[in-house]
């Protein structure tokens, strides 16, 4: 049986609260749980103040089997931040603007070089999804035909390999595409002039999507995930409904994380999807789903503990 645990972003006095809310002991220097597996959906860096102490926590029940984690969109740009272009001197994978800067400011100055150095080695080691007994785990969107080119090019590049990163930092790349899907969200653009501030501030002109269910019939606002009441109420585009990435009804419970959302009680997104990611990093709230081999996910199944920031 699973606990799937939502984004972290440096929470660790959370994090030890709700492990031990869910029957997780501390011992022999790690947290486990003598019948069940935590599952975490990635983002563990960035943001808050106890990123150090957060990898002690998750990487310890990882690598001693009392855990499983894949890969979320912060460890991913973590890797292509540290990360020289092979042939472009001084240029990094991730550049070093000030927005990414900022984004990143958090982990790069709470661990040393070393420790930054290993939690990168460490990264580049997790799965983007996990196909589990009876569920399914990603930390933004599953599509079989994105995880195919993840796939081949990790069998191509052995591995999150620096090559590996090249392509899937090009944005003319099908990588690019699949990876960026996976742990960031299938996006739309929005009509032209119409712009929104996320909740860091930036300017965005993309607004994420419940790629899980049908678009038909459905307008930009319909559709968005989270809601984004300044998107525009008008039907989506025939390109746009192309690009679908429909969950099957009756394909195994899916979780994820990524998408901020906000309330003081979980809910599922569909009968066989949930989101694990409540926002601890913005005052919300570190949330966990107790899978016990249920197909249909059930609200009374999530628990959680409110952020302590």
């Amino acid at each position: 049986m699973y606990d799937i645990i939502g984004d972290i972003h440096g929470h660790a006095d959370e994090l030890s609260e709700l492990l031990g809310n869910l029957g997780y002991d501390r011992q022999s220097g790690y947290y486990a749980h003598p019948l069940r597996t935590a599952v975490f959906v990635g983002d563990f860096i960035d943001r808050g103040p106890q990123i150090r102490e957060v990898l002690q926590i998750v990487r310890p029940m990882v690598e001693a089997g009392s855990a499983r984690a894949v890969m979320g969109n912060h460890e991913f740009n973590a890797i292509a931040w540290s990360t020289l272009h092979p042939t472009e001197n001084h240029r990094y994978l991730r550049e070093h603007t000030e927005k990414n800067n900022g984004q990143f400011a958090a982990t790069w100055t709470q661990l040393s070089t070393d420790e930054l150095a290993s939690a990168i080695d460490w990264f580049r080691t997790l799965p983007m999804w996990l196909a589990l007994e009876g569920i399914n785990v990603v930390h933004a969107c599953w599509q079989p035909s994105h995880q195919e080119t993840i796939t081949a090019a990790l069998k191509q590049y052995g591995g999150v390999t620096t090559d590996f990163m090249v392509e899937a930092t090009n944005q003319g790349s099908d990588l690019y595409l699949a990876v960026d899907d996976v742990l960031k969200g299938k996006e739309f653009p929005l009509p032209e002039g119409i712009t929104y501030r996320d909740k860091d501030g930036n300017l965005r002109t993309n607004v994420r999507v419940r790629w899980f269910e049908s678009p038909e019939g459905k307008s930009l606002r319909d559709y968005a995930l989270p809601p984004a009441p300044l998107a525009p109420d008008t039907p989506l585009s025939e390109s746009m409904v192309d690009t679908r990435a429909i969950y099957a009804a009756d394909a195994p419970p899916v979780f994820l994380g990524h998408y901020w959302l906000w309330s003081d009680h979980p809910t599922r997104l569909a009968t066989n999807v949930a989101c694990v990611d409540y926002s601890v990093a913005k005052d919300g709230i570190l949330c966990a789903y107790r899978w016990n081999g249920e197909q249909e996910i059930v609200d009374k199944n999530f628990l959680w503990v409110a952020s302590r920031s």
